[in-house]
This record gives structure tokens, sequence and C-alpha cells, in this order.
């Protein structure tokens, strides 16, 4: 459930590295509490839970924004990934 957190973040582009290290933990953060909602009976337990989740996606974009800034490979692979996306959709 949980990813394993590298431990050799080092070199020149240990920026980068943390950056996705917190996207990897921001969306098993995410994976946890909406597991845990969907087990839970308790409303309250499940709305706070799902809240929290949803907070935990901002998080990944703000990750992911400052990753785009500093890796312009990253934000080029994206765009074609959106790009990809859409002309499936036409399919």
């Amino acid at each position: 459930m949980m990813s394993k957190i590298p431990l050799n973040l080092k070199g020149k582009d240990v920026d980068k590295e943390i950056l996705r290290v917190g996207m990897i933990a921001e969306l098993d953060a995410i994976n946890l509490y909406k597991q845990m909602a969907a087990m839970t009976k308790n409303k309250l337990i499940k709305k706070v839970l799902l809240d929290i989740a949803r907070e935990e996606k901002t998080h990944v974009g703000e990750f992911q924004a400052l990753l785009i800034e500093l890796d312009k490979e990253q934000k080029e692979e994206l765009e074609k990934g959106k790009k990809e996306i859409k002309e499936l959709k036409k399919e």
C-alpha cells in the first residue's frame, strides 16, 4: 500500500527527486484515506477522510507545479500525454 521512499536523494537532480517523492507520498495518502473512508460506517469519519483525501490532491498539484518549473522535459512529456489522451478520445 505505501511506497518506499528512496534513501539516495542526492546529486544534481535532488530537488526534482524530492518533489517526486512528495508526490508519491501524497498519492499514497489519498489512497489510504479513500480506502479507510470506504471501510468506515461512521458518516462523519467518512466525510473527514474524504475531505483530507481531497486536500492531498491539492498537495499533489503543488508538487507537480514546482516539478514542471524545474524539469522542462517533464513539462514537455505532460503536454504530450494530454495530447495523446485528447486524440484517443476522438477514436
